[in-house]
């Protein structure tokens, strides 16, 4: 129970018009978890893997109809439709709230109603926020308590009158016609029905700390972002801190916990987050940052040994799997494990891999695992000023456009960068492979808020922030004429963060293009790699003309955001155009 009395009241209002059979307000404790657990592993919500192999470990299976996030199905209900923007569903909020609880209506008739409060950052920290989710499902209060700080100490915070963002969710019947996820950014409210799965149900991971959180982030000054953050140590034990945002497939995770290769004796990589960072701007006039989650909901398929040995390792117990087959051995296996065999699939099918036409792990399965099993998890995770940000990568997966890396001439370029990233479709994509899909920030599907005013809010951060980073993006999948990856990836792109962070403190050579700094012939370390300078040559090359198409293919994009485009992203576009329509005249005159 609470001393609160709006959470009281809304708690009441809810069991109301959901009639549970109980109400347990959760305490966030291991006993309380374990009971949970056992309660799943006897109504068979949870099957337990192999106590040797995978201590502590758990498969669930969703229904196969609640997969994924359904990102038509997910609206802004915000009262003015612009503020929504043409890169989120919209619905009025009236009529939001009419649909949804008629679908809340009797809901969790026979199921306990699971109050969870719970803390998004650090728990000490005044840069984290509160939240209260409501559901009925064990599964998700399981998952709750590995991703966030839940239990007394956040109610003590919101007893003490802070505010907190609700969250009511259901799995109702799981019907997909009976699915909705909706926010409310003026009221910090969210509602989800229909679903079990992932964000769809978990809500305080990209509902509260992107889609609600980038809304409240712009009132109160500060930046809610679908970023990775990292701590890179040299040899003489200084650590700089950076954040990256990827669009899926284009190597976030495999950055975050990044091995360094052999070449790089000494240094070290600390993960402090791997999917969300907040930022504020610091005494110092820089920018820090906090990861707002205590877990990993990450990707299973495609880790292994080789491909990612920190998350490969880091899974091995006290670990939820949701979607992955199952071995002879009650061991969990995915596509890309390199070890086991399947004999059951996603569903509990049998599965003969010599006959199977479909993956034995659904292709979006999961793994939830508190952040401090990973072997590089960094102690300033829980530091509650955060860490100071030296730089911001963002990237794409292009074959042939884009560079290994370059560097922004400004902030406002580097904005400009981030609004215009995009990313090619791969075959395991669906629509045509190669095709650009643009994706701003990598906050496509997670902007609670018109991108147009999410622009002008980022460009804003040059007069907020005295120093703010420097801005770069980055390519690791340039091909060459055979179709070949040019760049290792994995632990050597370490050699690409190297140069960066040599820009950020003034040293690093570089040449001048007119869509940013890239690496000067030498500048980045290449010992031990089998790479010649004509690959990097490869690598590095900007192509004026083909660039000059990519910007104006970007200011086709920008026209869908109208009157809500700042003047200032669009000065600085056909800025770099012009720069490059010069380039290219220069070079077929010469």
């Amino acid at each position: 129970m609470t001393t609160n009395r709006a959470l009281s009241e809304w708690v009441d209002e809810v069991a109301r018009l959901t009639r549970p059979e109980n109400v347990h307000w959760c305490d966030g404790g291991e006993e309380e978890f374990q009971r949970l657990i056992d309660g799943m592993l006897a109504d068979g919500t949870l099957y337990e893997l192999n106590r040797e192999s995978y201590p502590r470990c758990y498969l669930h299976r969703s229904d196969p109809s609640d997969v994924a996030r359904v990102e038509h199905l997910t609206f802004i209900c915000s009262e003015n439709e612009a503020d929504a923007g043409p890169n989120n569903h919209w619905m009025t909020p009236n009529e939001a709230h009419k649909k949804v609880d008629a679908l809340f209506e009797g809901a969790m008739k026979g199921r306990t109603l699971y109050v969870i409060p719970y803390c998004m950052g650090p728990i000490q920290s005044s840069h984290a926020r509160l939240g209260v989710e409501i559901t009925d499902s064990p599964y998700v209060v399981a998952n709750m308590k590995i991703m966030t700080r839940m239990g007394r100490q956040a109610l003590d915070r919101i007893e003490a009158g802070e505010p907190f963002v609700r969250g009511l969710h259901s799995t109702g019947d799981l019907s997909p016609d009976h699915r909705l996820i909706l926010h409310f950014p003026e009221e910090r409210l969210i509602k989800s029905v229909g679903s079990g799965y992932g964000g769809n149900a978990l809500l305080g991971k990209k509902c509260h700390a992107l889609r609600i959180a980038s809304w409240q982030a712009r009132d109160e000054g500060w930046l809610a972002e679908h970023m990775l953050i990292v701590g890179i140590q040299n040899p003489e034990g200084k650590t700089r801190y950076i954040a990256a945002a990827f669009p899926s497939a284009c190597g976030k995770t495999n950055l975050a916990m990044l091995i360094p290769p052999k070449a790089y004796p000494g240094w070290k990589i600390w993960t402090v987050g791997d999917d969300i960072a907040w930022l504020h701007v610091g005494d110092d006039g820089r920018l820090w940052a906090i990861n707002p989650e205590a877990g990993y909901f990450g990707v299973v398929p495609g880790t292994n040994e080789k491909t990612n040995k920190n998350a490969y390792d880091t899974i091995t117990k006290n670990t939820i799997f949701t979607n992955v087959a199952v071995t002879e051995d009650m061991e969990p296996w995915w596509e890309g494990k390199k070890t086991g065999k399947p004999v059951t699939d996603w569903q509990g099918r049998p599965y003969d891999p010599a006959t199977a036409s479909e993956p034995a792990a659904h292709p979006n399965s999961r793994f939830t695992v508190s952040a401090q099993q990973n072997p590089s998890y960094s102690e300033e995770a829980e530091a509650p000023e955060g860490v100071p940000i030296s730089a911001i990568f963002f990237g794409g997966r292009r074959a042939s456009l884009a560079p290994l890396i370059f560097e922004a001439k400004s902030w406002e370029h580097g904005v400009l960068i981030g609004a215009g990233m995009a990313s090619e479709k791969t075959a395991a994509a669906a629509g045509k492979v190669g095709e650009v899909r643009r994706d701003p920030m990598a906050m496509k599907p997670f902007c609670g808020y018109n991108y147009g005013d999410y622009w002008r809010y980022w460009l804003s951060f040059a007069r907020r922030a005295e120093h703010p980073p420097h801005i770069f993006h980055v390519n690791w999948f340039r091909k060459g004429a055979d179709g070949k990856f040019l760049w290792p990836g994995f632990g050597e792109n370490l050699r690409v963060l190297e140069w960066a962070l040599e820009r950020c403190e003034g040293h690093g050579d570089a040449d001048e293009t007119p869509i940013g700094f890239v690496p000067a012939r030498g500048a980045i370390h290449l010992e031990g790699l089998d790479i010649d300078n004509q690959t990097m040559g490869k690598l590095l090359a900007v192509d004026d003309e083909a660039w000059y198409s990519e910007y104006e293919e970007i200011a086709e994009y920008f026209a869908d955001y109208g009157e809500r485009l700042p003047e200032k992203l669009e000065h600085e576009r056909e800025r770099v155009a012009g720069a490059l329509n010069v380039a290219g005249d220069k070079a077929s005159q010469a």
